[in-house]
């Protein structure tokens, strides 16, 4: 299997393509989330402590490519056009606003 199998998707308005890589205990990582969801953005994310052997390996090197430090959360909008490491509810809005 691949950690990408457990991908969710909460449904909003399409547009970018993001991905979210959070930690399911994570205050930071829910409340990034919740701002997309208030923003009505379609997202997907995976809880990486959830994953296990193989596929959470499989996601330790995805997010490396754009977070080497591999903090939570780790936003990649358009497969890495863009990446917001942790909250920031400045660059959050800016992909509501279409920037």
């Amino acid at each position: 299997m691949s950690y990408k199998n457990q991908v969710k998707i909460v449904p909003g308005k399409k547009g970018k393509k993001i991905m979210v890589f959070s930690l399911s205990t994570c205050f930071w990582c829910k409340k990034t989330m919740d701002l997309l969801s208030e923003f009505n953005l379609e997202y997907s994310y995976s809880d990486f402590d959830l994953l296990e052997g193989q596929d959470q390996k499989e996601a330790y090197d995805e997010i490396s490519k754009y977070n080497p430090n591999t903090s939570f959360p780790t936003v990649v909008v358009n497969n890495g056009e863009k990446v917001i490491i942790g909250f920031d509810e400045t660059e959050l809005k800016n992909l509501a606003d279409g920037q």
